[in-house]
């Protein structure tokens, strides 16, 4: 089932309007204007019969007052203003014309000045038109009234003998139904278009919230996609980088040392070989249809399985593709969510990559782990050099920043006061909470050395 059409503008806002009647509106509105019109030729007849009034009006004048009585109804919703101007002129000149019917008129005139509550969007018109034809319409009855009671012959059967005499009572009783007539008719108006207008405030806040559920839909999928994009990036620059560097080598050294090429094309086989695997392992998770409670648990056990106890290997490969790189661990391990020692693993390995990619030949890289009071910090240091100008934050360093902002922790990325580079992350130990701002912009300023603790 399709979802309604939702208002172009909040109904809330003061220039809203109801909605426009529709074909089919306007044919049964056209249909019951024809119904009150057979329905006011016959009580013309009756009434006729009846002998309401001792001359009423001509047949041919009561005929053109009944077009003018109803057919005005068949646009009550298009042009409410203009039928009940006309109506209430009709229902004034039938009484004054001696028009034998007191039903049918009653009926449209009190349809009438509904449809101008209920459909005129301008509320001050709508008020307007209304105390106009319902002043009008009072003054005419207590000018009838005072004809009624200064005219010996009128009302002969009802007593005016006392102070509240039965004349009195019935005209008492004529202003109190008119006011309730009236009343009537003003009051369910207005709840109609107020009924309309809170219909469509629904209807646009069902909107608004599917359009916002369909807008954090697409930031799943982007999120999703990110995430993946970092993970590929992560395992495949670090794993082609190093096999780069094998290759290479195995190519300068292939007529010298053809023993040592052979060690070095060794390494780049199981380098693509670590880097299926890894692959395989992420296609695997990325498959997973486990629900998002276990999203975290499932990261430290797929996505390659690594953590920081897999840092020795990292430094180890490092080594091996020439650059060589120590690892440190100071402090005591506590609880480290499986989440958040990925992501100080990935944040390593990508800080590795960049080393050996920029830092030039004879840098050597360091590699500190620190387990503090509540946090856990990475440290990742080389001693190569750093260009001149800072180079543009590249899909690691974006990768990098995403991880340790989804951890709640923090990023410095920089070059070091005594040469070389620095990465440094920060994250709480434990549970990983909401994320906190951090300033996404590489630090260009040097970072001062922090001794080991």
């Amino acid at each position: 089932m399709s979802s309604p059409i939702a208002p172009a503008i909040d109904p809330d806002d003061p220039t809203w309007r109801r909605p426009a009647v529709t074909r089919s509106g306007l044919r049964a509105d056209a249909i019951l204007a024809t119904a009150l019109f057979v329905g006011a030729l016959l009580s013309l007849m009756l009434y006729r019969v009846a002998g309401v009034y001792d001359e009423p009006a001509p047949m041919w004048l009561s005929l053109v007052w009944a077009v003018l009585i109803t057919l005005p109804l068949a646009v009550r919703r298009r042009w409410p203003t203009v039928a009940a101007l006309i109506i209430a002129a009709a229902f004034i000149a039938g009484g004054e014309l001696h028009v034998p019917e007191l039903l049918i008129c009653n009926i449209t005139l009190f349809m009438a000045l509904y449809a101008v509550g209920a459909w005129v969007d301008n509320r001050r018109t709508a008020l307007l038109v209304r105390v106009l034809i319902i002043a009008a319409m009072l003054l005419w009855l207590v000018l009838s009234m005072l004809r009624q009671t200064t005219d010996p012959d009128a009302l002969e059967g009802i007593s005016r003998v006392g102070t509240f005499s039965p004349l009195a009572a019935f005209l008492m009783i004529q202003i109190l139904t008119n006011l309730l007539y009236f009343g009537g008719a003003y009051y369910f108006g207005d709840r109609s278009y107020s009924a309309a207008r809170q219909k469509a405030l629904l209807e646009y806040r069902t909107h608004e919230l599917e359009r916002e559920r369909e807008l954090n839909a697409d930031q799943a999928v982007a999120l999703e996609r990110v995430r993946i994009a970092r993970e590929l990036h992560d395992v495949v620059a670090h794993h082609v980088s190093v096999m780069g560097v094998q290759a290479g080598a195995a190519r300068t050294v292939l007529d010298s040392d053809p023993a040592a090429a052979r060690d070095a094309l060794v390494n780049v086989e199981l380098g693509a070989r670590s880097a299926i695997d890894e692959l395989q392992r992420l296609l695997h998770t990325l498959r997973d249809s486990e629900p998002e409670s276990h999203r975290d648990a499932s990261a430290s056990r797929s996505a390659s399985t690594l953590s920081l106890d897999s840092l020795s290997a990292l430094v180890a490969d490092s080594t091996a593709s020439g650059m060589p790189t120590t690892l440190e661990i100071i402090g005591e391990p506590g609880e480290l969510s499986g989440m958040a020692k990925l992501s100080l693993f990935r944040i390593a390995q990508e800080a590795l990559t960049n080393a050996r990619k920029y830092a030039g030949p004879g840098a050597t890289a360091d590699v500190r782990v620190r387990y503090l009071d509540g946090a856990v910090e990475l440290e990742v240091s080389n001693t190569g050099t750093v260009p001149s100008r800072p180079r543009p934050g590249g899909l690691g360093q974006i990768g990098m920043r995403e991880r340790v902002d989804a951890l709640g922790g923090t990023l410095e990325l920089g070059p070091r006061a005594r040469g070389g580079y620095l990465v440094r992350a920060q994250v709480p130990a434990g549970t990983p909470t909401a994320a906190t701002p951090i300033d996404y912009r590489a630090t260009t300023a040097a970072l001062p050395p922090r001794r080991a603790q």
